[in-house]
């Protein structure tokens, strides 16, 4: 599986007439599952922040009112481009609101890994209606746009803002919420190569409510937080055990912890030097997971 640096490898130029969006990788610092709620969702809490790294959206206008999507980058060839690609349904879904507008020729570089609990699938649908506001000159009231973002996933909401917030209820409820150090933190993603159905994890969950997650500063979050899914994403995947066991051992640790539904897992770390000692180090080891450097990005 293919490692990522901080920056993205060489990406496609820009042409002119295309705009360019990223979509920013979503990581869970805390999960709590509080309840499964009438609806068939589940009240969460949580605490998103979003990283550097993302994978990279381009569009440029079709007069032909059409929407096409090309996909790139390493995890591409994994991603159908039909009807119910994220990207795709967020593109139609904003033509259906506008009523009457251009279509699109959009290029998805994809370098986040698929169906790993970092919002990749829910970035590139929050990057699409950006890139597609801006491209087509079409501003959306607040409440369309969040009808619009429901209506594709519990997490594309947060993840049209990009910035750390408290997430509440299916993922309707957000709240900006800075926190002192967490800005430009390095933070170390390491996936195992296991795909995770969401739904699965969620149905392994054992209805306990464990409490409220309190995210007043970074060391209440590390002490106190925790992600109530990891345990049923474990039984699922055991390998997501052995990726947070081998971060538990890399010096400058300040917490590991894995993200969303799994099964990817993050690692955060005071310096540059020791996020990139402990890449090495997983690199080395285990050369089949998926290992990326970056930082936490600024609100």
């Amino acid at each position: 599986m293919p490692h990522v640096e901080a920056e993205h490898a060489a990406a496609r130029p820009v042409e002119a007439g295309e705009l360019v969006e990223t979509a920013f990788a979503k990581i869970n610092l805390a999960l709590h599952v509080r309840e499964r709620r009438a609806d068939g969702y589940h009240a969460l809490e949580s605490l998103f922040v979003f990283t550097e790294l993302g994978d990279r959206l381009t569009g440029r206008i079709r007069a032909d009112g059409e929407i096409r999507l090309e996909m790139d980058g390493p995890f591409g060839p994994l991603l159908d481009g039909g009807p119910d690609n994220l990207v795709i349904r967020a593109a139609r879904a904003l033509q259906d609101h506008l009523g009457d507008s251009p279509g699109a020729d959009l290029r998805l570089t994809k370098v986040l890994p698929v169906a790993s609990g970092i919002g990749g699938g829910s970035a590139d649908a929050a990057a699409a209606l950006r890139l597609l506001m801006r491209l087509w000159n079409a501003p959306v009231a607040p409440q369309l746009l969040e009808r619009i973002t429901l209506s594709l996933g519990s997490d594309v909401p947060a993840c049209i803002g990009s910035i750390p917030q408290m997430v509440r209820g299916r993922g309707e409820i957000l709240q900006p919420q800075a926190m002192e150090g967490l800005s430009a933190m390095p933070i170390l993603l390491v996936n195992p190569g296991v795909a995770l159905s969401t739904a699965q994890v969620f149905g392994g969950w054992d209805r306990r409510d464990r409490g409220p997650l309190a995210a007043g500063g970074l060391e209440q979050l590390i002490s106190d937080g925790r992600n109530d899914l990891e345990p049923p994403a474990m039984a699922a995947a055991p390998v997501i055990a052995d990726v947070l066991a081998a971060l538990k051992t890399c010096a400058g640790l300040r917490l590991a912890r894995m993200s969303g539904s799994g099964a990817t897992c993050f690692a955060l770390f005071d310096t540059d030097r020791q996020m990139a000692e402990a890449a090495a180090a997983l690199r080395a080891a285990r050369n089949g997971w998926w290992v990326a450097e970056t930082r936490i990005r600024a609100a």
